[in-house]
Parts: structure tokens; sequence; C-alpha cells
């Protein structure tokens, strides 16, 4: 930990970067350009959230889109390829954690399946949550938890929407590679008012009796996959400038549909996560 609250995020993210824990907000060092975050408010999240009239932040958190250094502009648009990090603040909001939004990512052209993405925790722990709609989006065929703490991999799999939560008493700091041409898609989360289950204390979820069908949750963890240069405790960013190509699972899902399956692995203990 650095001085005046300060983490220094260079070692796991790869990147001259500190993370300041009241503010919640990045610290852009050397010659690392600096980005301005989207900030979700409370206000643009009322309508994902359990409950509708609930107080908490103003602020939940951060979203700092396409950060990257001068020297790699060239390889990340030659590959199609983006680089974001997002900072979650802690605490509730009413009974549950704070959490992202949500929201699905849409198909690539030609193809039966939508756009994955790979997340890696950089400070604090995630719990994320990945859910596969029907075809009518009115409900879900599998749910699944992951939970994952500091240089953790988490891939989302194409066809899952994903929520991200913080269950923790500090910020949390992740970033994530994803394919740079595609918007990803809100509408269907917030006409359910959020996700399939709503973390309301660790380890313990609400169902969302909007969604229909709902399976039980189940608890899956990460696993590292080399074949994407994906290492626990191996920053992503300069693996991924070094070698893209070893991230053309992200803009051409088509080709790697074996090794997906690979991706998360079940846990073998079971957690109590079950409904309330």
């Amino acid at each position: 930990m650095g001085h005046k609250g300060l983490v220094d995020l260079e070692r796991i993210s790869g990147l001259p970067l500190c993370l300041e824990l009241q503010e919640c907000r990045l610290v852009f060092e050397g010659n690392l350009p600096p980005v301005l975050p989207d900030v979700r408010t409370i206000a643009g999240a009322r309508d994902f959230l359990l409950d509708l009239h609930t107080q908490g932040p103003e602020e939940l958190y951060y979203m700092y889109r396409g950060v990257h250094r001068p020297q790699d502009e060239v390889v990340m648009e030659k590959f199609g390829l983006r680089f974001d990090i997002t900072v979650l603040r802690p605490g509730l909001v009413g009974k549950e954690f704070i959490r992202t939004v949500g929201h699905y990512h849409p198909k690539k052209p030609g193809t039966d399946l939508t756009y994955p993405e790979v997340y890696e925790v950089l400070f604090g722990e995630a719990h994320y949550l990945l859910q596969k709609p029907d075809e009518g989006l009115q409900g879900v065929l599998d749910v699944i938890l992951v939970r994952a703490r500091p240089g953790d991999k988490v891939v989302i799999l194409p066809n899952y929407g994903h929520i991200t939560i913080n269950p923790g008493p500090g910020p949390l700091a992740m970033a994530n590679w994803v394919a740079a041409d595609f918007s990803s898609v809100y509408g269907p989360m917030k006409e359910l008012r959020g996700g399939a289950y709503y973390e309301v204390a660790p380890g313990h979820f609400l169902p969302n009796p909007r969604y229909s069908p709902l399976p039980l949750l189940r608890e899956m963890r990460p696993a590292e996959m080399p074949e994407f240069g994906l290492y626990s405790g191996r920053p992503m960013y300069p693996s991924g400038i070094e070698d893209p190509r070893r991230l053309r699972f992200l803009t051409h899902p088509e080709e790697f549909q074996n090794f997906f399956p690979r991706a998360l692995t079940p846990r073998t203990t079971d957690h109590g996560l079950l409904r309330i």
C-alpha cells in the first residue's frame, strides 16, 4: 500500500496505476494517458435495483474505457480490442451489495454466439453472476456465481449476460479485455429489474421473481486458460499486447467453442448458495 490511501496496481495490472481507496478512483502515472471515467449513479441504476425507492451512495462505480499506453494503440486497433478498468464502491444500496447494473452482449454477426469478455480482479473481491437467457429474454436457463480475488481471470462465456458484485469492505477494481466494436445490451435486465438473483449478504442470494424460469444458482471457479494466455497472477494487459492473437477468442468466438467449457470449473464443496 502506498501513501495517503493509495494502492499501487502496477505489479498486478502491468500498467502504472494506483487506486485511491477513499474516493475509489484511479490515479494514472508515468506515460499512461489519464482516462475520464463514466460514472454510474444511483439514479442511473435505480431501474435495475431490488428496491426502486431505496437510498444509497450517489455514485456507485466508475468505468474507465479504453485504457492503454500510447504505443499499444496500433495493436489494439488492428486486432479490434479494448481494455477497460471498472472500480466499484463498497457498501449497500438498500439490502443488496453495490454491483454493476448488468447487461448482455450482442451476437457476433453470422454466428449464434454472443461476444465473450474476460475480467481480471486487481483489488478487492468480486462476485461475478453469469446468466444464460432463454429465447424470450424473460427467464434464464443457467445462473453461475464465480468468486474471484486479485489475479484471478474470469471469462464471461458466449451467450451469457453478467453482473459484477462487490461484497467486500473496500473498493473493487477490475480490468477487462473485450472486442471493441459492439455495444452492450441493457434493456432486458432493466425490464426485469436486474439479474436473476440479488446478493443481500455474503453468499446469500434472493431470487428475482420476475424471471421465469429461474434455476437454482450454482457456483463455479475460474480456471487458467493457457490457450488464451490467461494465468492467475500474471497481468493480462501486457500478455495481450505481446501476443494479441491469444485474445482472438474475444473477436472470433466461433473458432473457440471447444475451449469455453474449460474456462470455468465446478467447485468441489457446497457453500450453501441457496435462496433465502
